[in-house]
């Protein structure tokens, strides 16, 4: 009788047992909702990561460019010349650049005219297979980074003063112009803010 006693009181009852299962229960739910938040969070850094490495793609591009600045101004489509640095009301620049290779030694210039231009958001590097241009030559597009909510370009002369437009003339017309010591690229990115990089310039 005793032991029959001792038996029953060594096991447990219905309610224990739901609670056990309750709490097991409640472990697991929570367990699933770390995992997923785990996982959530590892797929919102791999994305982020995946954008840094755009943007520092791009960024490396435009400074290789913009390093290379030459003193060779060209003539456009009308045979008009151009500066060799232009930065525009559209806050984007165009410029001659040197240092392009010619692994094929191909009859062509080492210097290469670029510009930077925006279509749908997306920021793109344009270049053109010539200098001197003519009716006919359009520029090739290489797309650089998409979703830019806002990029500038600022000319900074040699006082340390910013121009939204370039070359600026020291005076009237018939002046002698500014001389350019660097480029400052000002750009807003999601979802990283606003990112900012200035690049001293040989003297053009």
């Amino acid at each position: 009788m005793c032991r029959a006693r001792a038996v029953r009181a060594s096991g447990f009852t219905l309610v224990e047992m739901l609670i056990v299962f309750a709490v097991f229960g409640l472990i697991g739910v929570l367990a699933s909702q770390i995992v997923t938040r785990v996982l959530s969070n590892y797929d919102l850094l791999s994305a982020r990561g995946d954008r840094l490495a755009e943007v520092q793609r791009a960024v490396q591009i435009m400074q290789r460019d913009i390093l290379q600045l030459s003193a060779r101004g060209i003539r456009d489509q009308l045979g008009d010349p151009l500066q060799p640095v232009l930065v525009g009301a559209d806050g984007l620049m165009e410029f001659t650049r040197g240092g392009w290779r010619n692994p094929l030694a191909r009859n062509r210039s080492e210097l290469q005219r670029v510009a930077y231009v925006t279509q749908n958001g997306d920021l793109y590097r344009a270049y053109w297979s010539v200098l001197d241009r003519d009716a006919v030559s359009e520029p090739l597009l290489q797309e650089l980074l998409a979703d830019v909510a806002e990029i500038e370009f600022f000319a900074v002369d040699v006082n340390g003063d910013e121009h939204s437009f370039w070359p600026v003339g020291v005076g009237g017309p018939g002046e002698p112009t500014l001389r350019l010591a660097a480029v400052l690229l000002r750009m807003e990115l999601p979802p990283f803010g606003i990112v900012e990089r200035i690049w001293p310039v040989p003297s053009v």
